[in-house]
Formats: C-alpha cells, structure tokens, sequence
C-alpha cells in the first residue's frame, strides 16, 4: 500500500490550515481514486473555498458585509430545516 500526502497549502500565516497535512491512501496502484478521495477531503475541509477567497485583497468592509450575508444564509437554512421538520 502506498500513501499520498498532500500539504494543504499555507493560505495564510496564522491561516487554518497551515501545515496540515492530509493523507489518503493508494491501494492497488489506482492514484485516480486516490486523488477523488483527497478532493472530496478538501472540499469538505473548506480548502478550495478559502483560496478562492484569498485569490485577491478583500476589504474589511466587504469582508464584513461578505460574513453578515453568509450567516443570514445560514439562519436561512436552519430555519427552513426546523419548518421542513416540524411539517
């Protein structure tokens, strides 16, 4: 059995994923599955989402605005899940 580490890529210096490493492992020669299963742990990591964000300067201010947004979304969505449960 063969490991592919992969370092997360340093996205800030005192960023969240700094130095982590991930590993996912190679079985039977097949490095295709290896490296779905490593994209599907970054995704869930919120990897690609964040370098996306740090592509280019934000702005505090658009930060700001940016997380308000995203938690009015979440708010959304829980309440949305409640009344879906609740029928």
């Amino acid at each position: 059995m063969i490991w592919l580490k992969i370092n997360a890529m340093k996205l800030a210096a005192n960023g969240k994923y700094g130095g982590k490493t991930m590993q996912v492992s190679v079985r039977d020669n097949n490095v295709d599955q290896a490296l779905r299963a490593l994209k599907k742990k970054l995704q869930r990591e919120g990897v690609y989402r964040e370098m996306k964000l740090k592509q280019h300067f934000e702005k505090p201010s658009e930060k700001k605005a940016r997380q308000a947004k995203e938690g009015l979304s979440r708010q959304r969505k829980l309440a949305r899940k409640k009344a879906e449960k609740e029928g």
